[in-house]
């Protein structure tokens, strides 16, 4: 949109997002500088911090020291976006440029041990920036940082509620689809759930909703799935056991991106059959959410991961895709889904990724393996839940590296699978932070999952946060 265009609009403010280039490199995201002369207060957020610095005349380089993760942040002067907040506190950073002098005009507002310009603002211009990300649940005071850029600095007041953002959603559904027939991907977790509700607070008897049994679930999850759709919501469900197709679609495939292809291209392929079956259905509704959209990549987000339902869908796809949570975070998800009325058991359940078990294999996917991992995570949850950590925790889960370790058991040499324990905590899962599970929970845990879980005799526990790491290891 040409910046005139937009600054005709009237808005409040701006904000730069962050992102994963560098300023230097060619073709990196920039903007038009006439924005700066707008009149409308601006916040740079990481690479966008670095986008003000150097198109006003400051200088950002490679310090050859990058920030990943939680970071001391220190307040060195009075500032608009910290307002009364504490000199010493906590951020989440992840970025390898850094600003190294500010614009003329700007003042540096924070520093950290590594980088010199953690923050910068010119007042008289009303342009702000940070290095960090103020917008994360790892940042503990970022809320209260946005909130002084918005509500002090540009002057909005807060008007967002979640029935208006369902209204909103019911009316452009129904103008979507008109009458026609809808099928929806339901996979039984919180997106799918509340995607599913919403369509069908929008369109009623129109939605028929698939369950696709892959053979990649956790323990007993079809039967979950019946109990809770069919039976206690009356919802009309087909139930397609697909397991043995799936499976063989993978056979002998190691590379992640592969698995996430296939299985999204194969779900696709279900899909199809079943919409035939019912009045050739045009529509299908996913629980998209905003970051499987990011993550898959975009044209100015660098690809981490191809979610099944985004970059794994394939090239010839038939359905218009209905996605009415495409914006939102899961923390949004979980209130719409209280907002509409679903159970607890639903809104609070951990996320499971779509393509399954399969992203929890580092390796080659066989029957053995998932029984293996199925039984493992099983006794993970119930540890969890026994624990009464399971609602403290964003996901608690079992991988399995295709490796084997040398082991004794019995007084006998094993050679057998580790299991790596997964648990972390986060608001909407583009970062999150290693749990610190207490000693006597993982040790009750690696106990069951070596006594009762044939073919394993080694636990560890994966202590990285995101970044860098991702969450689910494939």
């Amino acid at each position: 949109m040409p910046i005139a265009e937009m600054l005709a609009r009237k808005p409040k403010g701006i904000i730069f997002s962050g992102g994963p280039k560098s300023v230097h490199v060619e073709g990196a995201p920039s903007i038009d500088e006439a924005v700066y002369a707008g009149g409308v207060p601006i916040l740079g957020i990481c690479y966008g911090a670095q986008l003000v610095a150097q198109q006003l005349g400051g200088e950002v380089a490679r310090s050859g020291v990058g920030e990943y993760g939680r970071t001391a942040l220190e307040v060195t002067t009075s500032s608009a976006l910290f307002g009364e907040l504490p000199l010493q506190q906590e951020v989440w950073m992840s970025h390898a440029d850094s600003i190294a002098a500010p614009p003329p005009g700007f003042k540096v507002t924070a520093r950290t041990e590594a980088v010199p310009v953690a923050a910068l603002e010119d007042r008289d211009r009303a342009v702000y920036g940070v290095q960090f990300h103020p917008e994360v649940a790892h940042t503990p005071r970022g809320q209260e940082i946005l909130k002084h850029f918005l509500y002090d600095v540009c002057g909005c007041r807060p008007s967002w509620t979640m029935v208006s953002i369902i209204e909103q959603a019911v009316e452009q559904i129904r103008e979507q689809v008109g009458d026609e027939k809808v099928i929806c991907g339901l996979s039984g977790g919180v997106d799918s759930a509340v995607a599913a509700a919403l369509v069908h607070k929008a369109i009623g008897d129109q939605l028929t909703c698939v369950f696709v049994d892959t053979g990649l679930l956790r323990m007993n999850e079809a039967e979950q799935v019946e109990e809770t759709f069919r039976r206690q919501f009356q919802i009309d469900l087909v139930h397609v056991k697909a397991a043995d197709r799936f499976v063989e679609a993978l056979n002998d495939i190691n590379d992640p991106e592969r698995k996430r292809k296939i299985i999204g291209e194969t779900f696709i392929r279900v899909f199809e059959e079943v919409a035939a079956e019912h009045q050739d259905a045009r529509f299908l509704v996913q629980g998209t959410l905003y970051p499987d959209i990011i993550e898959s990549g975009t044209k100015d987000a660098a690809r981490i991961k191809s979610h099944h339902n985004v970059g794994g869908l394939p090239d010839d796809l038939q359905f218009e895709l209905v996605e009415p949570l495409r914006n939102l975070f899961k923390d949004e998800v979980r209130v719409m889904g209280e907002e509409l009325g679903l159970p607890e058991e639903i809104v609070w359940r951990q996320p499971f990724p779509g393509p399954g078990l399969a992203v929890r294999i580092v390796g080659t996917i066989t029957q053995e393996r998932l029984e293996i991992l199925r039984r493992a995570d099983a006794i993970v949850v119930e540890e969890i839940k026994r624990a009464g950590l399971y609602r403290e925790l964003w996901q608690s889960f079992a991988v399995l590296p295709v490796v084997r370790s040398v082991g004794v058991m019995g007084d006998e040499r094993t050679y057998a699978y580790p299991i790596v324990i997964r648990a972390v905590t986060s608001d909407d899962a583009m970062t999150a932070d290693w749990a610190r599970l207490p000693y006597d929970v993982l040790e009750r845990m690696s106990s069951r999952l070596i006594n009762e879980v044939p073919g394993v005799n080694r636990v560890a526990f994966d202590v990285t946060s995101k970044p860098p790491g991702t969450i689910e290891w494939e």
